[in-house]
């Protein structure tokens, strides 16, 4: 039987709601945030990404005597939280062209009010791009929320007080590219990373100044597809390092859930994943073909999951260091990739196997041999301290589920099965749960056992690049009978595999269709053009086969739990929380969606697909998502 929900992806209709094994999933058309005029912006004149973030700030009540300093500290949040004359307000940011909203984000209980926005800023000459809000420094009424720009700028504010403004990179002379990702490092107040299109992340302090001048650097450490400065400085300033990482943009970046790696993609299709702290590159995977766009990790910090130009949604084992499963679904590039930890499932007992306590690590010690004698010691050692001693410490929370969520990846419990979503430039949404039958399939296993389409679906359909991956061409291809058993990261040992890949005109000219490189790019690579460029990146054909990049006959390919049309123009961003999903597409209508019974009496709109309680039988005869 077909995966649930798997209607015909021809079908141009928008959903206003979906039915999954959990029940009805359904939109809240009064819950939806956009410009005030509700009016959405031309396209064609931007195409900067519309993204959400969220903070969840804490109100004491004039009847509490508890105290809250200028600077709070865990405890003294910890010790508000508790109180019982506390509540919450979650507020929410997104960018629409060249403006950028901040609204107090009411869910699904109310209608939004976009006559009150808690902030509004227009920008001239620059677009905003990405923002991100700072969880581990905030008050009842100031938070710290970071902007990055199209013209490479970062701008810090306070969109409550409006009493804190300060850039960095103003003059551009860190970075003249756009500004592509950032993110505060976790449970940190004042350290923050920023990544450009240049295919150059920084690591920022908050009260350092950047200097007048153009910063000098020297290399700190060196790696296989990336290298890592600092400036050369006699006094400390912005930035305190600097990473080259692979080849053309870094598209994204995402900390682990226990805030010791990172994983980064990038337009080489190569998705990094470091230990932050020792900054060594614990492992690496190359997407079947195209640019790398999103990436995330799972609550438990087993899997990351990435998506990109290849229509693909790839997870990636941590402890396996390989390719595990392939999802297809998508009819374009998948935009963003996240997992659902409030509808994961957790078994009874615990399991420790895999935890990261198994994982090998290198000392924070083992750096360098010369890094007593390097100035730039002290720097490096005062942020590995905070990262350590962020890991050490408890995250807090803010709502009582999410402290129930915390609690379950403090104590590694065992997860059965997995609930991940990914939204495209297809305006389509998908749901996928990774179970341990797929996952745990050993080296190798052909995928024939996986379900790959819809019986209803024939193969001429797909799309040029979801056709040009299927396997059945292989007149047009030579395929190996084996693969390598582990990830070498060594590119001497994946030169000595000879794949031979062949493809027709015809195959070439569907394949053109959306592919791009960041390689056709000089300008930007032109910095990257270092000793530790890989030539593999030119001949991304000779890994096709190896661990690195498995082909599509040797690992399982899913199908979505559900895939579904929300959107006239493509997503961009997908957040899950306790009662809802949120999503954003390039219009600039930031939509919510309520989770099963969390809608309250409010009767479900009439859908225009089939009948919903015919697809609950099919839910319920089927009992699964794919057949294995």
């Amino acid at each position: 039987m077909a995966s649930i929900g798997c209607e015909s992806v021809h079908n141009n209709e928008i959903k206003t709601q979906f039915v999954t094994r959990e029940g009805y999933y359904k939109l809240m058309t009064s819950a939806e945030y956009s410009r005030p005029n509700r009016l959405g912006y031309t396209t064609q004149t931007n195409t900067t990404a519309v993204k959400v973030s969220f903070i969840t700030t804490i109100n004491t009540n004039h009847n509490n005597t508890t105290t809250t300093d200028p600077n709070p500290t865990n405890q003294s949040v910890q010790s508000t939280n508790t109180s019982p004359n506390t509540s919450t307000t979650d507020r929410i940011c997104f960018n629409v062209g060249r403006e950028l909203y901040v609204y107090t984000y009411k869910g699904v209980k109310k209608a939004a009010d976009l006559s009150k926005p808690v902030d509004k800023r227009v920008y001239k000459g620059t677009y905003p791009t990405c923002h991100d809000f700072n969880a581990s420094n905030i008050t009842t009424d100031c938070v710290y929320l970071l902007v990055g720009f199209s013209a490479g700028q970062i701008q810090l504010i306070d969109p409550i007080k409006k009493e804190i403004s300060k850039l960095y990179n103003e003059e551009r002379l860190i970075d003249k590219s756009k500004v592509t990702c950032l993110k505060w490092l976790p449970n940190s107040a004042n350290f923050f990373i920023v990544s450009h299109s240049s295919g150059q992340m920084y690591v920022y302090k908050e009260d350092l100044p950047c200097g007048t001048t153009p910063p000098h650097y020297q290399l700190f450490k060196q790696g296989d597809g990336f290298s890592v400065f600092t400036c050369k400085t006699k006094s400390t300033r912005n930035p305190i390092f600097r990473w080259i990482i692979g080849e053309g943009s870094l598209n994204e970046f995402a900390f682990s859930p226990c805030s010791k790696y990172l994983a980064t993609v990038s337009q080489d299709g190569f998705l990094r994943v470091f230990n932050y702290d020792t900054m060594e590159l614990i492992g690496r995977m190359r997407s079947y073909f195209g640019g790398l766009l999103c990436v995330c990790w799972s609550p438990d910090n087993k899997f990351v999951v990435t998506g990109g130009e290849d229509d693909l949604v790839t997870v990636w084992s941590f402890g396996e260091k390989r390719v595990v499963a392939r999802g297809q679904g998508h009819k374009s590039w998948v935009s963003v990739v996240t997992f659902d930890p409030f509808t994961t499932s957790y078994s009874e007992n615990f399991d420790l196997s895999g935890s990261e306590e198994d994982v090998t690590q290198q000392p924070s010690g083992a750096l360098n041999a010369n890094t007593e004698s390097n100035p730039t010691t002290n720097s490096y050692n005062a942020i590995n301290t905070g990262v350590n001693s962020r890991s050490a410490s408890t995250s807090r929370s803010t709502s009582g589920s999410l402290n129930r969520l915390n609690t379950r990846s403090t104590h590694s419990q065992n997860i059965t099965s997995y609930r991940l979503g990914s939204v495209g430039q297809d305006t389509h949404i998908c749901l996928w749960d990774l179970s341990d039958d797929v996952l745990k399939q050993p080296v190798g296993r052909s995928r024939t056992s996986i379900l790959l389409h819809s019986p209803s679906t024939p193969l001429s359909s797909m799309s040029g690049a979801n056709a040009y991956l299927s396997p059945k061409g292989n007149n047009n291809v030579q395929t190996a009978n084996s693969v390598p058993k582990e990830n070498n990261v060594s590119d001497a040992n994946i030169l000595s595999v000879n794949h031979v890949i062949k493809t027709t005109s015809s195959d070439k000219k569907e394949h053109k269709r959306n592919f791009s490189l960041g390689s056709r790019n000089s300008e930007k690579n032109s910095i990257n053009k270092t000793s530790h460029t890989s030539k593999l990146i030119d001949d991304p054909n000779r890994l096709l086969g190896t661990a690195i990049c498995p082909r599509l006959d040797e690992v399982p390919l899913l199908e979505p739990l559900i895939c579904k049309k929300i959107a006239h123009e493509r997503l961009t961003s997908l957040v899950f929380r306790d009662d809802c999903f949120v999503t954003a597409c390039q219009e600039g209508y930031v939509c919510t969606w309520a989770r099963p019974g969390k809608w309250g009496n409010m009767q479900l709109i009439s859908s225009p697909s089939p009948s919903i309680g015919a697809e609950v039988n099919e839910m319920l005869d089927d009992g699964s998502s794919t057949v294995v």
